[in-house]
């Protein structure tokens, strides 16, 4: 298992599959510079991005907040007013607090929108792919959602803390996790105490992030949340906080080890468990190769993650690199996630993102609310992207990427729904301008129809066409005549509108 991809199968399609899985794909050109570094070179080039500049500034409000007190206190005096407040004090004092109330929504929602246009301009231009991918892999993972957490500068910091122990040691990730201020909100860490340990995080640690079911016990999560207690949430200085006086220091057995065991002994002794290592690995295959890996293929995957110390870049290094990754029941059989989908489509259209609001509306509308996971399992991916209405989404969002508005008359299988999302459309962004099609496409792949439905292949499918698409496409080509930018935009749409296209 995971031997090395032969020299000689290093091609257009295997070089296309590395960067449509080890970032968000690309243009002809980027693939052939892949092409050229040969498949050692190439992998290196991805799992290596640390040697890679990355000057991208942090959002401006991302920093902790020096009021953070005064406005702690504030609210604590108005609630104390209140309750010594006759009936007409009170509404006077209950009007106030919702004004403060509102002002800090509204600044929570624009900061999550700048965070949320600022993580996915990363996506499209930021100079290391695999990074941001990663990121995204375990925003899924350790799934936090904004909506619980309300602080747009906690979801940057898990961000930020993903980003930076991408390509670590698994153990150092568990712990970066586990104290991070987001986390220690969405799983109620914060709040455990030794009185009445809460158990969701130390549940959590086992079943989603690390062992998965079958390989702990109730009682294990009993014990563990006890020695997590002390491990809480500083609110004013917005950081992890360790408090002896609350935590539980009597004896506790975690999976069968035992005494005075601490939050860190927790999380060492998950990460010593040899299903630790295999969990993980099927995780990581899943995400970036195909779904349901053989129980060999994880096996062998585990033994390179411990040869490594369970550092990731050995891991990722040999899965890039291996046959299993380029087998034809891994490339382009996998559903591209809504992310995958509108960053990929931008880097391939060679345009500039949606206005932030659109993009995230587009996100949401397709099934992906960055930073608003559906739940602690986070997305359910593969096939779950795509339903009836999502996949008509994506030919009406794809049109307006395109052609710089929708044609959802023209597409549309159920009327009613069809005028919501035009609706929708209308009140999320103004009409665009089309994508510029000399950007895309040379004078000579325009210079016949041929050769121009084979340069829509190469830039957005690196495959063929097949069976009731490609007739669709020619016939569409054949009765347009002239290749003008107007015909040409209107195939890539249709490309894009293809089930070839969901794929990657």
């Amino acid at each position: 298992m995971l031997q090395p991809l032969a020299a000689g199968k290093w091609n257009e399609t295997t070089a296309a599959h590395l960067l449509n899985r080890a970032g968000f794909g690309g243009i002809p050109s980027e693939i052939g510079k892949l092409l050229e570094l040969g498949p050692d070179q190439a992998v290196s080039w991805f799992v290596d991005y640390d040697k890679i500049p990355d000057p991208t500034p942090a959002p401006d409000w991302a920093k902790p907040d020096p009021d953070r007190m005064e406005k702690f206190l504030a609210l604590r005096k108005m609630n104390q007013e209140l309750k010594r407040a006759n009936d007409d004090q009170r509404k006077g004092l209950e009007e106030k607090r919702r004004e403060m109330q509102r002002e800090q929504r509204q600044t929570q929602q624009e900061h999550l929108l700048e965070l949320r246009s600022w993580w996915l301009e990363r996506m499209v231009k930021g100079p290391r792919p695999l990074q941001e991918i990663l990121t995204l892999f375990w925003h899924g993972h350790f799934a936090t959602s904004v909506q619980k957490v309300k602080d747009a500068y906690f979801m940057w910091l898990q961000n930020e803390t993903f980003r930076r122990h991408a390509m670590g040691n698994w153990l150092q990730m568990l712990m970066a996790a586990a104290k991070d201020p987001a986390m220690l909100v969405w799983l109620d860490q914060a709040e455990s105490r030794k009185e009445h340990p809460n158990e969701n995080f130390a549940r959590e640690v086992m079943e989603l992030f690390a062992l998965g079911e079958g390989h702990y016990t109730e009682k294990d999560i009993t014990e563990a949340a006890r020695a997590l207690t002390g491990w809480t949430l500083n609110r004013v200085q917005q950081k992890f906080e360790y408090r002896s006086n609350i935590h539980d220091t009597g004896v506790k057995t975690v999976l069968n080890r035992s005494g005075n065991l601490t939050g860190s002994d927790v999380l060492e002794q998950i990460v010593s468990q040899p299903q630790a290592a295999r969990f993980i690995c099927a995780r990581l295959w899943t995400f970036f190769a195909a779904e349901n890996p053989p129980d060999e293929l994880v096996s062998a995957l585990a033994d390179v993650f411990r040869r490594g110390n369970h550092y990731f870049r050995p891991l990722l290094r040999a899965m890039f690199r291996s046959e299993e990754f380029y087998a034809p029941t891994v490339v382009r059989t996998q559903v591209k996630s809504p992310v995958q989908w509108l960053v990929g489509s931008v880097k391939t259209l060679e345009r500039d993102l949606p206005a932030p609001l659109m993009a995230s509306n587009t996100l949401r509308t397709l099934g992906q609310d960055l930073f608003a996971p559906p739940n602690v399992k986070g997305w359910d991916g593969g096939i779950a992207w795509i339903t009836t209405n999502n996949l008509l989404s994506r030919y009406n969002f794809a049109a307006f990427l395109v052609l710089g508005r929708n044609t959802l008359p023209m597409m549309a299988a159920n009327p009613q729904k069809a005028k919501r999302l035009e609706q929708r459309l209308n009140r999320m962004n103004r009409r665009e301008t089309p994508v510029e099609v000399h950007r895309l496409f040379s004078a000579e792949e325009r210079s016949s129809k041929e050769k121009f439905f084979d340069a829509l292949e190469r830039r957005f499918l690196q495959s063929r066409l097949r069976g009731k698409q490609a007739q669709g496409l020619r016939e569409f080509l054949d009765a347009a005549g002239a290749l003008s930018d107007e015909v040409a935009l209107n195939a890539v749409r249709l490309v894009l509108c293809t089930p070839e296209y969901q794929l990657t």
